[in-house]
């Protein structure tokens, strides 16, 4: 995950995008995420809990632990979200899907990425599907990634 900034990170997701975006945010990313309760190495050995977090205590989590902890990290997503493309505030299903993008691919690719530049030229429609872009690992159309972006590109579209 990218780093993000220092005073976003401090705001909690409800208070930058509001509570039901916030709860439809960790509910998106949280589905693709996965989920542990327990630490497991992960396919390079590294410690994971919950929704992929290396950085917290490796320990048993309750399902709101995990939850919370989600909804904590996803606030350092969104935050640059909102500075790079304040555009999109009051536009919850764009923010939830471009928040969930930048979860995964990291707030400076998010930044640059053509998802946002088509989001600051109010292309709307285009943004969306500038999802797409973002299916690939090493090259290659990856399956869990393209079914991730159009689920991302779905929920984008919604209300246009």
């Amino acid at each position: 995950m990218a780093t993000s900034d220092q005073n976003s990170a401090r705001k909690p997701l409800a208070a930058l995008i509001g509570t039901g975006a916030a709860a439809a945010l960790v509910a998106l990313v949280g589905a693709w995420e996965g989920k542990s309760n327990d630490p497991y190495r992960d396919i390079v050995g590294v410690w994971t809990v919950c929704y992929g977090e290396t950085q917290a205590p490796m320990r048993r989590y309750t399902d709101k632990e995990c939850s919370d902890m989600l909804a904590a990290r996803l606030a350092d997503y969104a935050g640059p979200v909102l500075q790079r493309n304040p555009e999109l505030a009051g536009h919850d299903n764009q923010v939830i899907a471009a928040s969930s993008l930048a979860y995964n691919i990291g707030a400076a690719n998010y930044a640059k990425s053509t998802v946002a530049r088509r989001f600051s030229a109010r292309d709307w429609r285009g943004a969306c599907d500038a999802f797409l872009m973002w299916n690939r690992a090493g090259g290659r159309v990856v399956k869990g990634l393209d079914n991730r972006r159009r689920a991302e590109r779905a929920v984008c579209l919604k209300g246009l």
